[in-house]
């Protein structure tokens, strides 16, 4: 049997960006990307999901989320075909990005859009990573994973699950 993945939630996903943000003492595109891929790790062994649903990519510095890269990007006011027309919506009053890198949020995060759990995650890899350096965090984040696929391909939830300390668990979880 496939793993269904979570749809993802791109208000939910710009709630976590915020929260994140929020929390970090110079956020950038690669610190919250990483921040988030730690949470996401740690909410798949420990709940059976991904925070949003994102899809990550294996990319020179490590896994990025997909979906929440195209929201800092349209944060950051480039122009993309490939990135929904609401996300530029979506982030105007919320989020910017400054000088291609530094995520400013404008606002504080809506905790009602997310979960205890996933605050709970969050809290922990903020904690955990938010202080790391960029090569620290991109080392740290070059796991099995990341290294199952080539730069630039999907990464499958099966390999980020093979890489927890209850594999097992989670992969059978998520085949049934």
């Amino acid at each position: 049997m496939a793993v269904v993945p979570i749809r993802f939630d791109p208000e939910r996903a710009l709630e976590l960006v915020l929260y994140v943000a929020n929390q970090l003492r110079y956020p950038t595109l690669h610190s919250v990307s990483k921040v988030v891929y730690f949470a996401d790790k740690e909410h798949l062994s420990r709940y059976g999901s991904l925070l949003s649903g994102d899809n990550y990519v294996a990319m020179r510095h490590g896994p990025v989320p997909s979906a929440i890269y195209n929201l800092l990007k349209a944060a950051a006011g480039r122009q993309d075909s490939l990135i929904p027309a609401q996300f530029y919506e979506l982030v105007s009053q919320s989020l910017k990005v400054e000088d291609r890198r530094r995520v400013v949020p404008l606002r504080e995060a809506n905790l009602d859009l997310l979960s205890a759990s996933q605050r709970e995650c969050l809290d922990e890899s903020i904690k955990a990573n938010g202080r790391l350096s960029f090569k620290r965090l991109a080392d740290k984040s070059h796991d099995a994973a990341w290294k199952s696929v080539d730069e630039n391909d999907l990464i499958e939830v099966r390999a980020i699950a093979k890489t927890l300390r209850n594999a097992k668990q989670v992969l059978a979880y998520l085949e049934n």
